[in-house]
């Protein structure tokens, strides 16, 4: 049995969707009571789980042989996910683990957060297995301004990122969560092809037949717009810090272990925006 954590997220979503769609059965794990409750009530499989509480983990764990490790973002999110490294390695279950980009490098908050994770999952004894997907995709979904103002914002970057669909995160995930032969290794997961900023919003004007154009903020508009929007200091931090780090360069590399692990090229940029062209039009 498979236990997939963050449930509720992006990618925890999806991975779900992926296995359910592969005729394979998981745990989901939720921090909310509520939703486990609906979750069994409609004929899933769940589990509450809460990180932060190590007296919810281990009954979780009963009965599953491999986990999927995501902790949500936040500054207690080092803790959280050693919490559950530790009750694994009582029951000797296979952890494959959702990082971020060039964790290793500590270049970002986030970074930084997943790093010591990396560092005891690797030295636990345990089967392991790390993914570090690079930006993802569906942060363009956050972007109402593409629909309605023909233009959308990042913290100013010239340097190309190879995206990632969530998607194809979630494809490698179910793989290497279902099959042998990945123990010990590290995955970067990227897009088919790296674009900076103004390269994406051509591509935007090309598919939806409208212009759209990339406004770069600099740092102190950038962290602004986030405080207007009410988002938390912690969470502006962080994103900050991607920022500067993808500024740097670093982010431009193109991996083919999408197409390598699942069998079919991971989504480029054009096809992402046609798949969600109601979004931005």
């Amino acid at each position: 049995m498979i236990l997939v954590t963050g449930a509720s997220g992006n990618v925890g979503t999806a991975l779900l969707t992926r296995l359910h769609s592969d005729g394979l059965t998981a745990r989901a794990a939720y921090r909310d009571p509520h939703t486990t409750a609906q979750v069994i009530k409609a004929g899933g499989r769940a589990v509450t789980l809460d990180l932060a509480m190590p007296d919810t983990i281990c009954p979780a764990l009963d009965g599953i042989e491999t986990v999927f490790l995501l902790g949500a973002t936040s500054p207690d999110q080092t803790t959280h996910e050693l919490n559950l490294l530790e009750a694994a390695r009582a029951v000797r279950v296979r952890v494959v683990k959702l990082s971020v980009w060039r964790a290793d490098e500590r270049l970002s908050p986030i970074a930084r957060l997943h790093q010591p994770v990396e560092q005891a999952l690797i030295a636990s004894g345990l089967p392991w297995t790390i993914l570090r997907p690079n930006f993802y995709l569906q942060n363009f979904l956050r972007q109402p301004s593409i629909r309605e103002a023909g233009e959308f914002s990042f913290p100013l970057i010239t340097a190309p990122i190879s995206f990632i669909d969530i998607d194809d995160v979630a494809r490698v995930a179910a793989r290497v969560l279902t099959t042998d032969g990945h123990d010990g290794r590290v995955y970067d997961l990227t897009g088919p092809k790296a674009l900076t900023y103004a390269e994406a919003a051509e591509e935007f004007s090309d598919v939806l037949g409208k212009p759209v154009r990339y406004v770069g903020l600099q740092d102190d508009e950038a962290r602004a717009a986030m405080l207007s929007r009410g988002m938390p200091e912690f969470h502006i931090d962080a994103l900050m810090g991607v920022a500067r780090a993808y500024r740097d360069g670093g982010a431009e590399t193109v991996t083919s272990t999408v197409a390598d692990l699942t069998g079919r090229g991971a989504v480029g940029f054009a096809d992402f925006v046609r798949r969600n062209h109601n979004c931005f039009d």
